[in-house]
Protein backbone atom coordinates (compact mmCIF):
# COMPACT_ATOMS: atom_id res chain seq x y z
CA UNK A 1 0.00 0.00 0.00
CA UNK A 2 1.21 3.24 -0.64
CA UNK A 3 2.15 6.09 1.61
CA UNK A 4 1.27 9.76 1.30
CA UNK A 5 5.03 10.63 0.22
CA UNK A 6 4.33 7.53 -1.95
CA UNK A 7 1.93 9.35 -3.90
CA UNK A 8 3.58 12.49 -4.19
CA UNK A 9 6.56 11.06 -6.13
CA UNK A 10 3.91 9.26 -7.94
CA UNK A 11 2.97 13.01 -8.51
CA UNK A 12 6.16 13.88 -9.55
CA UNK A 13 6.61 10.98 -12.13
CA UNK A 14 3.33 12.07 -13.69
CA UNK A 15 4.88 15.66 -13.97
CA UNK A 16 7.89 14.79 -15.92
CA UNK A 17 5.98 12.42 -18.26
CA UNK A 18 3.99 15.57 -19.07
CA UNK A 19 7.04 17.26 -19.21
CA UNK A 20 8.83 15.31 -22.04
CA UNK A 21 5.59 14.46 -23.89
CA UNK A 22 5.38 18.45 -25.02
CA UNK A 23 8.62 18.19 -26.83
CA UNK A 24 8.37 16.44 -29.70
CA UNK A 25 11.02 13.88 -30.18
CA UNK A 26 10.52 12.74 -26.51
CA UNK A 27 8.34 10.38 -24.68
CA UNK A 28 6.18 10.41 -21.55
CA UNK A 29 6.68 6.84 -21.92
CA UNK A 30 10.33 6.84 -21.54
CA UNK A 31 10.07 8.40 -18.30
CA UNK A 32 7.41 5.85 -17.46
CA UNK A 33 9.59 2.68 -17.74
CA UNK A 34 12.45 4.63 -16.53
CA UNK A 35 11.00 5.73 -12.98
CA UNK A 36 9.58 1.89 -12.84
CA UNK A 37 5.59 2.35 -13.61
CA UNK A 38 5.82 1.33 -16.88
CA UNK A 39 4.03 -2.18 -16.75
CA UNK A 40 1.49 -0.85 -13.37
CA UNK A 41 0.43 1.61 -15.78
CA UNK A 42 -0.17 -0.53 -18.75
CA UNK A 43 -1.93 -3.31 -16.28
CA UNK A 44 -3.69 -0.59 -14.57
CA UNK A 45 -4.98 0.72 -18.25
CA UNK A 46 -6.06 -2.82 -19.14
CA UNK A 47 -8.02 -2.92 -16.10
CA UNK A 48 -10.43 -0.20 -17.33
CA UNK A 49 -12.67 -2.79 -18.97
CA UNK A 50 -16.31 -4.48 -18.42
CA UNK A 51 -15.33 -6.62 -15.57
CA UNK A 52 -15.09 -3.04 -13.83
CA UNK A 53 -18.62 -1.80 -14.75
CA UNK A 54 -19.25 -5.30 -13.21
CA UNK A 55 -17.38 -5.08 -9.53
CA UNK A 56 -19.55 -1.49 -9.44
CA UNK A 57 -22.55 -2.70 -9.83
CA UNK A 58 -22.11 -5.81 -7.72
CA UNK A 59 -19.50 -4.21 -5.06
CA UNK A 60 -19.78 -0.51 -5.18
CA UNK A 61 -17.68 1.99 -6.02
CA UNK A 62 -15.08 1.90 -3.62
CA UNK A 63 -14.35 -2.09 -4.88
CA UNK A 64 -14.57 -0.60 -8.17
CA UNK A 65 -12.31 2.37 -7.69
CA UNK A 66 -9.58 -0.56 -6.25
CA UNK A 67 -9.94 -2.72 -9.33
CA UNK A 68 -8.69 0.01 -11.54
CA UNK A 69 -6.40 1.39 -9.84
CA UNK A 70 -7.73 4.45 -9.23
CA UNK A 71 -5.59 6.37 -6.98
CA UNK A 72 -2.89 5.65 -8.98
CA UNK A 73 -4.07 6.90 -12.03
CA UNK A 74 -5.77 9.52 -10.88
CA UNK A 75 -2.65 11.01 -9.01
CA UNK A 76 -0.09 9.81 -12.22
CA UNK A 77 -2.87 11.85 -14.73
CA UNK A 78 -2.89 14.66 -12.19
CA UNK A 79 1.01 15.12 -12.30
CA UNK A 80 0.81 14.86 -16.09
CA UNK A 81 -1.83 17.81 -16.61
CA UNK A 82 -0.40 19.76 -13.91
CA UNK A 83 2.90 19.65 -15.99
CA UNK A 84 1.44 20.40 -19.43
CA UNK A 85 -0.30 23.78 -18.10
CA UNK A 86 2.46 24.66 -16.04
CA UNK A 87 5.41 23.46 -17.95
CA UNK A 88 4.41 23.39 -21.81
CA UNK A 89 4.84 27.12 -21.97
CA UNK A 90 8.49 27.47 -19.95
CA UNK A 91 10.08 24.03 -22.18
CA UNK A 92 8.73 25.62 -25.94
CA UNK A 93 10.31 29.05 -24.40
CA UNK A 94 14.09 27.22 -23.87
CA UNK A 95 13.87 24.95 -26.88
CA UNK A 96 13.27 28.59 -28.50
CA UNK A 97 16.02 30.17 -26.54
CA UNK A 98 18.64 27.54 -25.96
CA UNK A 99 17.33 24.84 -28.52
CA UNK A 100 21.08 23.25 -28.45
CA UNK A 101 21.49 23.12 -24.50
CA UNK A 102 18.14 22.23 -24.44
CA UNK A 103 18.24 19.14 -26.82
CA UNK A 104 21.47 18.01 -25.57
CA UNK A 105 20.05 17.41 -22.16
CA UNK A 106 17.14 14.95 -23.42
CA UNK A 107 19.69 12.92 -25.34
CA UNK A 108 21.88 12.72 -22.54
CA UNK A 109 18.48 11.60 -20.98
CA UNK A 110 17.63 9.27 -23.87
CA UNK A 111 21.50 8.32 -23.77
CA UNK A 112 21.69 6.63 -20.57
CA UNK A 113 17.89 5.55 -20.83
CA UNK A 114 19.04 3.30 -22.95
CA UNK A 115 21.34 1.54 -20.70
CA UNK A 116 18.90 1.40 -18.32
CA UNK A 117 16.06 -0.17 -20.69
CA UNK A 118 18.51 -2.64 -22.53
CA UNK A 119 19.71 -4.11 -18.59
CA UNK A 120 16.20 -5.19 -18.59
CA UNK A 121 16.63 -7.74 -21.09
CA UNK A 122 16.85 -11.08 -19.58
CA UNK A 123 19.14 -12.71 -21.99
CA UNK A 124 20.51 -11.13 -25.10
CA UNK A 125 20.33 -13.35 -27.88
CA UNK A 126 19.91 -13.49 -31.89
CA UNK A 127 16.23 -12.71 -31.48
CA UNK A 128 16.61 -9.86 -29.02
CA UNK A 129 19.58 -8.47 -30.83
CA UNK A 130 17.26 -8.60 -34.28
CA UNK A 131 14.40 -6.77 -32.06
CA UNK A 132 16.86 -4.48 -31.12
CA UNK A 133 17.85 -3.35 -34.53
CA UNK A 134 14.14 -3.58 -36.24
CA UNK A 135 13.19 -1.35 -33.07
CA UNK A 136 15.91 1.37 -34.23
CA UNK A 137 15.69 1.24 -37.69
CA UNK A 138 11.73 2.00 -37.34
CA UNK A 139 12.67 4.72 -34.47
CA UNK A 140 15.29 6.21 -37.00
CA UNK A 141 12.86 6.30 -39.99
CA UNK A 142 10.10 7.73 -38.23
CA UNK A 143 11.76 10.54 -37.56
CA UNK A 144 13.03 11.27 -40.90
CA UNK A 145 9.56 11.36 -42.17
CA UNK A 146 8.62 14.56 -44.01
CA UNK A 147 5.41 15.84 -41.99
CA UNK A 148 2.28 15.71 -44.16
CA UNK A 149 0.02 18.93 -44.83
CA UNK A 150 -2.01 20.24 -42.27
CA UNK A 151 -5.82 18.51 -42.02
CA UNK A 152 -8.57 19.62 -40.01
CA UNK A 153 -10.63 17.12 -40.64
CA UNK A 154 -13.27 15.25 -37.82
CA UNK A 155 -11.99 11.21 -39.01
CA UNK A 156 -8.60 12.51 -38.82
CA UNK A 157 -8.52 13.99 -35.74
CA UNK A 158 -9.99 11.04 -34.13
CA UNK A 159 -7.20 8.89 -36.09
CA UNK A 160 -4.32 11.11 -34.89
CA UNK A 161 -5.90 10.90 -31.32
CA UNK A 162 -5.71 7.08 -31.84
CA UNK A 163 -2.23 6.67 -32.99
CA UNK A 164 -0.18 9.94 -30.86
CA UNK A 165 -1.40 8.48 -28.04
CA UNK A 166 -0.14 4.57 -28.87
CA UNK A 167 3.29 6.83 -29.36
CA UNK A 168 3.12 8.57 -25.94
CA UNK A 169 3.33 5.19 -24.15
CA UNK A 170 5.68 4.03 -26.49
CA UNK A 171 9.03 4.41 -24.93
CA UNK A 172 11.30 6.41 -27.59
CA UNK A 173 8.58 7.24 -29.83
CA UNK A 174 7.26 10.61 -29.18
CA UNK A 175 3.43 11.31 -29.40
CA UNK A 176 3.57 14.82 -30.04
CA UNK A 177 6.58 14.37 -33.11
CA UNK A 178 3.80 11.54 -34.82
CA UNK A 179 1.43 14.35 -34.77
CA UNK A 180 3.65 17.06 -36.68
CA UNK A 181 4.29 14.32 -39.26
CA UNK A 182 0.84 13.87 -39.49
CA UNK A 183 -0.21 17.63 -39.96
CA UNK A 184 -2.58 17.72 -36.70
CA UNK A 185 -0.26 19.38 -34.24
CA UNK A 186 -1.09 22.69 -35.21
CA UNK A 187 -4.76 21.78 -35.60
CA UNK A 188 -4.87 20.05 -31.80
CA UNK A 189 -2.91 23.23 -30.19
CA UNK A 190 -4.98 25.40 -32.14
CA UNK A 191 -8.79 23.90 -30.94
CA UNK A 192 -6.76 24.02 -27.29
CA UNK A 193 -6.23 27.63 -28.04
CA UNK A 194 -9.50 28.13 -28.94
CA UNK A 195 -11.60 26.40 -26.78
CA UNK A 196 -12.94 24.28 -29.75
CA UNK A 197 -14.72 21.64 -28.33
CA UNK A 198 -15.63 19.24 -30.97
CA UNK A 199 -12.02 19.18 -32.52
CA UNK A 200 -10.66 18.38 -28.81
CA UNK A 201 -13.68 15.68 -28.06
CA UNK A 202 -13.02 13.97 -31.28
CA UNK A 203 -9.13 13.90 -30.74
CA UNK A 204 -9.47 12.87 -27.05
CA UNK A 205 -12.41 10.25 -27.47
CA UNK A 206 -9.82 8.84 -30.30
CA UNK A 207 -7.04 8.54 -27.76
CA UNK A 208 -8.93 6.83 -25.23
CA UNK A 209 -10.00 4.13 -27.92
CA UNK A 210 -6.23 3.85 -29.02
CA UNK A 211 -5.06 3.76 -25.09
CA UNK A 212 -7.19 1.00 -24.22
CA UNK A 213 -6.60 -1.32 -27.21
CA UNK A 214 -2.79 -0.72 -27.43
CA UNK A 215 -2.00 -1.10 -23.78
CA UNK A 216 -3.50 -4.27 -23.66
CA UNK A 217 -1.11 -5.35 -27.35
CA UNK A 218 1.75 -3.89 -25.22
CA UNK A 219 0.76 -5.91 -22.06
CA UNK A 220 0.41 -8.97 -23.84
CA UNK A 221 3.79 -8.81 -25.17
CA UNK A 222 5.36 -7.81 -21.85
CA UNK A 223 4.05 -11.32 -20.57
CA UNK A 224 4.56 -13.75 -24.05
CA UNK A 225 7.68 -11.57 -25.81
CA UNK A 226 9.57 -9.83 -22.57
CA UNK A 227 12.95 -9.89 -23.83
CA UNK A 228 11.93 -9.69 -26.99
CA UNK A 229 9.57 -6.25 -26.43
CA UNK A 230 12.16 -5.04 -24.33
CA UNK A 231 14.64 -5.05 -27.09
CA UNK A 232 12.32 -3.36 -29.45
CA UNK A 233 12.05 -0.07 -26.66
CA UNK A 234 15.50 0.26 -26.48
CA UNK A 235 15.76 -0.23 -30.17
CA UNK A 236 12.98 3.03 -30.33
CA UNK A 237 14.83 4.53 -27.87
CA UNK A 238 18.57 4.28 -29.86
CA UNK A 239 16.37 5.44 -33.34
CA UNK A 240 14.93 8.25 -31.19
CA UNK A 241 18.66 10.00 -30.94
CA UNK A 242 18.19 11.12 -34.25
CA UNK A 243 15.65 13.60 -33.75
CA UNK A 244 17.31 14.68 -30.68
CA UNK A 245 20.58 15.87 -32.00
CA UNK A 246 21.66 19.02 -30.76
CA UNK A 247 23.03 20.73 -33.49
CA UNK A 248 20.45 21.16 -36.09
CA UNK A 249 20.47 23.33 -39.41
CA UNK A 250 16.33 24.82 -40.36
CA UNK A 251 15.48 23.18 -43.75
CA UNK A 252 11.96 24.92 -44.01
CA UNK A 253 9.37 27.12 -41.05
CA UNK A 254 6.11 27.13 -40.08
CA UNK A 255 2.99 29.50 -38.49
CA UNK A 256 2.06 28.06 -35.22
CA UNK A 257 -0.54 28.30 -33.22
CA UNK A 258 0.25 31.39 -31.66
CA UNK A 259 1.52 33.23 -35.69
CA UNK A 260 5.33 32.93 -34.88
CA UNK A 261 7.42 31.60 -37.10
CA UNK A 262 9.12 28.07 -35.71
CA UNK A 263 11.34 25.47 -37.33
CA UNK A 264 9.28 22.65 -39.27
CA UNK A 265 11.62 20.80 -41.10
CA UNK A 266 15.25 20.40 -39.63
CA UNK A 267 18.24 18.71 -40.73
CA UNK A 268 21.35 17.34 -38.03
CA UNK A 269 24.91 19.00 -38.88
CA UNK A 270 27.99 18.59 -37.00
CA UNK A 271 28.93 21.31 -34.40
CA UNK A 272 31.67 22.61 -37.17
CA UNK A 273 29.16 22.90 -39.76
CA UNK A 274 26.59 24.45 -37.69
CA UNK A 275 25.71 28.28 -38.43
CA UNK A 276 26.33 30.51 -35.56
CA UNK A 277 28.05 29.57 -31.72
CA UNK A 278 27.94 25.40 -31.43
CA UNK A 279 28.27 25.79 -27.53
CA UNK A 280 29.73 22.52 -27.61
CA UNK A 281 31.09 22.59 -23.97
CA UNK A 282 27.90 23.79 -22.24
CA UNK A 283 26.18 20.83 -24.36
CA UNK A 284 28.44 18.52 -23.41
CA UNK A 285 27.74 19.57 -19.77
CA UNK A 286 23.91 19.41 -20.19
CA UNK A 287 24.13 15.92 -21.67
CA UNK A 288 25.79 14.69 -18.72
CA UNK A 289 23.29 16.56 -16.44
CA UNK A 290 20.24 14.46 -18.64
CA UNK A 291 22.00 11.61 -18.12
CA UNK A 292 23.21 11.69 -14.38
CA UNK A 293 19.47 12.38 -13.73
CA UNK A 294 18.64 9.24 -15.22
CA UNK A 295 21.52 7.67 -13.44
CA UNK A 296 20.44 9.10 -9.88
CA UNK A 297 17.03 8.03 -10.38
CA UNK A 298 18.14 4.08 -11.26
CA UNK A 299 20.19 4.50 -8.13
CA UNK A 300 17.15 6.12 -6.05
CA UNK A 301 14.90 3.58 -7.38
CA UNK A 302 17.17 0.73 -6.29
CA UNK A 303 17.74 2.14 -2.75
CA UNK A 304 14.28 2.45 -2.29
CA UNK A 305 13.49 -1.39 -3.43
CA UNK A 306 16.20 -2.42 -0.44
CA UNK A 307 14.31 -0.16 1.94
Amino acid sequence: MRSLFDYFVLLLKGMAMGAADVVPGVSGGTIAFISGIYEELLETINSVNLGALKTLKKEGVKAAWKSINGNFIVTLFLGIGISIASLAKLISYLLEAHPILIWSFFFGLVLASIVYVGKQVKSWNAGSIVSLIIGTGLAFWITVLPPMANSDEMWFMFASGMIAICAMILPGISGSFILLLMGSYQTVLGAVKDKDLLTIGVFMAGAVIGLLSFSRVLKWMFTKYHDLTIAVLTGFLIGSLNKLWPWKETISTRINSHDEVVPFIQENVFPADMVGEPQVMYAVAFCILGAGLILGMELVSKKMKKA
